[in-house]
């Protein structure tokens, strides 16, 4: 197996770990005991679940709450937890925790993994990134323990708030809820601790653990920020604030309490989180269509979000503005942003537009879906966000299978894919002659 490892690229290797965590999940899913009837789950069903519990989704077939029995939960939040760091961090965690020192291999990979820019200090990001995510994850707990309590017993309060803290923190959106007050987080719309407390634990973990590192290191001086960092940042302040004032004026004018934690969890929960407080079936048309948008977007590079990213819009955003200012050199906040990365940028978005597009297609022409509902869908699978308008478990199982397919490219990363399937990177030695030709 080892010998075979040496002969895998690191994005090889990063698909392949995925392909074996659901294999590994599916397999545990499958066993009666993870089923509360004793019965066994349908393949379909445990092949379903631990693909979005392995891509930190949130779709799901049957109620996480009512289906499976506590060692199923215990299975799905394992799979939560572990695809959201990446399986090979994980591998290279354990490795590191023993004593061995992690080898070339295992760093380049881990590289490619959380999208770091160079090989040097990933040890010390990986131990960081594992402490980061224990502590928030507990603190997380501890308010979701208070806000529960006076509803659940100390042991079930207990499991509920770990439960959700780790399925937030890795923007994956899978709850223990029930039919609850409608489902998801629902019967705490107007709680002011559930509300900031997931919507913060979402924050944290889609911004990206090289991010959280940045502002661990340099804290509020802002010129010691890396470009990155400040580009994360940006786009995160822009992409909360500017939804939420729009669901706030629009969908959630008539409620009559509530309405401002509903319309900034809406819109923190849109980018790649699953959990909603508020009937997402009732949003009108152009909200809707706002989701999509933010599921599609995601979070930040090597986080725990899924979607193009946000650093893929901002370099595509400032692409637009250096055209529209007739400017060759794409600048902003005091740095140049190069060719290669605005070829990425491009490639990416192009892919997932691609993907989307198809998924749609099939879903309204396969399964009947309205236009709106089957985008919905489908940015919801593509984005690993878990946001549902119920499709999912009444469409058919091709269907079901695309689902899957898209869940599983957002969470690896589309260029991770491409570079898997290619058989060298290399650039040619030689160059054809240019030519151009009219666009617009």
């Amino acid at each position: 197996m080892f010998r075979l490892l040496r002969h895998l690229s690191s994005f090889q290797i990063i698909s392949l770990s995925f392909l074996a965590l659901i294999g590994a999940g599916t397999a545990l899913l499958l066993l009666p005991v993870a089923v509360r009837s004793g019965e066994g789950a349908p393949l379909i069903v445990a092949l379903f679940t631990a693909v979005s519990a392995s891509c930190v989704t949130g779709l799901t077939l049957v109620d996480t709450a009512s289906y499976w029995s506590p060692f199923g939960q215990a299975v799905i939040l394992l799979l939560i937890q572990i695809g959201g760091l990446g399986v090979v961090t994980m591998a290279v965690a354990i490795t590191v925790a023993s004593g061995q020192r992690a080898k070339l291999l295992s760093r380049s990979t881990m590289q490619e993994a959380l999208s770091l820019p160079q090989l040097g200090g990933i040890v010390q990001l990986l131990r960081f990134s594992l402490l980061a995510t224990l502590s928030i994850e507990l603190a997380g707990a501890a308010l979701l323990y208070i806000a529960f309590l006076p509803d659940y017993g100390p042991v079930e309060s207990l499991w509920l708030a770990l439960f959700h803290a780790v399925s937030a923190f890795c923007n994956a959106g899978f709850d223990l809820m029930g039919d609850r007050s409608g489902g998801s987080l629902m019967a705490y719309a107007a709680d002011p601790l559930v509300n900031i407390a997931i919507c913060a634990l979402i924050v944290l973990g889609g911004l990206g653990f090289l991010t959280l590192a940045d502002l661990y290191k340099h804290g509020r001086h802002v010129r010691r920020w890396s470009f990155q960092t400040r580009a994360v940042l940006l786009m995160t302040v822009l992409l909360l604030f500017l939804p939420a004032l729009l669901f706030y004026y629009g969908d959630f004018s008539g409620l009559s309490s509530g309405r401002g934690l509903a319309a900034l969890f809406q819109s923190v929960t849109a980018r790649t989180a699953g959990f909603n407080t508020v009937d997402i079936e009732t949003m009108t048309e152009p909200s809707r269509l706002v989701l999509v948008l933010l599921m599609l977007i995601g979070g930040s590079p090597g986080s725990t979000a899924g979607g193009v990213k946000t650093t893929t819009v901002f370099t595509l955003f400032v692409a637009l503005l250096s055209l529209l200012r007739h400017r060759r050199d794409l600048e902003c906040l005091s740095r140049r942003i190069s060719l290669e990365t605005l070829q990425d940028a491009v490639a990416i978005a192009s892919l997932y537009f691609l993907l989307f597009f198809a998924g749609t297609l099939l879903l309204s022409y396969g399964d009947g879906a309205t236009v709106t509902d089957a985008m919905v869908e489908t940015a919801s699978a593509l984005g690993t966000v878990g946001l549902s308008i119920g499709l999912t478990d009444r469409v058919s199982t091709l269907s079901q299978c695309v689902l899957m397919f898209l869940m599983y490219f957002g969470r690896v990363g589309a260029l991770t894919l491409v570079y898997a399937f290619s058989r060298s990177r290399a650039v040619a030695s030689r160059r054809l002659p240019q030519s151009k030709i009219a666009i617009g």
